[in-house]
C-alpha cells in the first residue's frame, strides 16, 4: 500500500475509534471530517481493510442513508447488523432504523 493511503486510513481509524457505543457515521461524514470532502470512497475502503483491526469499529460506520453497504466485508452472514443491534441500533433490510437518532457527526479537524 502506498505511504499516502497508509497515513489517509490511520486518519480514518482515528475518528472512527471517536464512534461512540449505539452510534453511527458515514464514509462520507468522515472524510469531511478529515478535510477531503469528496473521498468517501477512500474512506470505505478503509474500513473494508480494518475487518483485522479490533480497536476500530467499522461496524459503526455506514452510508450516507444509513444503510449498511459495508456489510458483504464481515465474517458470517449478518455480524455487521448483529453488532449494531448488540448496541441497541435496529436493522430492518440492512437499514439502520432512526438513522439520524443514532448519527454522530465527528468533529472537523483542521488540516
Amino acid at each position: 500500500m502506498e505511504k499516502s493511503n497508509e497515513n489517509f486510513f490511520e486518519k480514518v481509524y482515528a475518528v472512527a475509534r471517536q464512534i461512540p457505543f449505539g452510534k453511527v457515521t458515514s464514509y462520507g461524514a468522515i472524510a469531511k471530517a478529515l478535510g477531503t470532502a469528496r473521498s468517501a470512497r477512500m474512506v470505505g475502503w478503509a474500513m473494508n481493510a480494518a475487518h483485522n483491526l479490533e480497536d476500530v469499529p467499522a461496524h459503526r460506520v455506514v452510508n450516507r442513508k444509513g444503510l449498511l453497504t459495508g456489510k458483504h466485508h464481515f465474517d458470517g452472514t449478518n455480524l455487521m447488523e448483529q453488532l449494531l443491534e448488540s448496541e441497541g441500533i435496529m436493522v430492518v433490510d440492512n437499514q439502520i432504523i432512526d438513522f439520524e437518532k443514532h448519527f454522530w457527526e465527528p468533529e472537523i479537524s483542521v488540516q
